[in-house]
């Protein structure tokens, strides 16, 4: 591991210091970057998800699918823990935290919207992280493509549905319009542009090409994730600082 995913946790920490603090001293800047946005979704940040979760997505090999059924219970396992519990639980501990033990010190309107990220995060399972979970626990690197791949496909066409089922639940409004765009933007598009650099890649099993053009673009996904948390975190830097208890 390099130096970045050794101390990501570090990198994290100074960039949440760095979003703040630019947010109080420079915040038109970051107000005028939150205003670019398109149905609630804020389009520098989603050029930033693409720097980050596109390398990844070139590493999804959907030709690994044929051997999903090899190893049915480990695929049944993460299916079941991914659609069927997670979110479910994700939005329950979001109801009794937040309308429940915390009730008295967050107002109702903060505490929808952090139950509403708790659903989002919830029914949004982990794609990128897991290979390099996967590489640190020395998993089976091309098992672990079949479940990302499987679970990428699922997550198109089953996160607007499953998201805005819970948010309705819970009485929150989301718009459908901001829901599915940003399936498109942050799942669909980068999902189709990490296959189709695959295949230019890897025309003729040439792997080493493809290796190293992820090699290549490595430090860009870093940057991507670090830049991503100062702009999010420069987003609310008066919120954080007037009310230091919210984080």
């Amino acid at each position: 591991m390099g130096i970045f995913e050794r101390y990501l946790s570090l990198w994290v920490a100074l960039c949440i210091a760095a979003g703040v603090s630019l947010g109080a001293f420079v915040p038109s800047v970051f107000a005028t970057i939150a205003a670019l946005e398109v149905a609630h979704v804020n389009l520098p940040v989603a050029v930033l998800i693409w720097i980050m979760i596109y390398p990844m997505m070139i590493q999804v090999d959907f030709s690994s699918l044929k051997d999903a059924g090899k190893k049915q219970k480990g695929l049944a396992l993460t299916l079941v823990v991914n659609w069927l519990i997670k979110p479910f639980t994700m939005a329950a501990l979001g109801w009794l935290f937040f309308k429940g033990f915390f009730a008295d010190w967050v107002d109702p309107q903060s505490a929808s919207e952090y139950i509403a990220g708790m659903i989002l995060l919830g029914v949004a399972p982990c794609t990128a992280m897991v290979f390099v979970w996967s590489q640190l626990t020395k998993g089976d690197p091309n098992y672990t493509l079949v479940q990302v791949s499987v679970n990428d496909i699922i997550m198109i066409f089953a996160f607007a549905p499953l998201a805005g089922f819970l948010l309705g639940v819970s009485d929150i409004q989301v718009p459908w319009q901001t829901l599915l765009l940003s399936v498109v933007l942050y799942v669909l598009l980068p999902l189709i542009a990490g296959v189709i650099t695959r295949a230019a890649l890897d025309q003729r099993n040439d792997h080493h090409r493809l290796h190293s053009f992820v090699h290549l673009l490595k430090p860009w996904s870093i940057i991507g994730l670090l830049s991503t948390v100062v702009l999010l975190f420069g987003f609310q830097a008066e919120t954080i600082l007037a009310q230091p208890q919210t984080i």
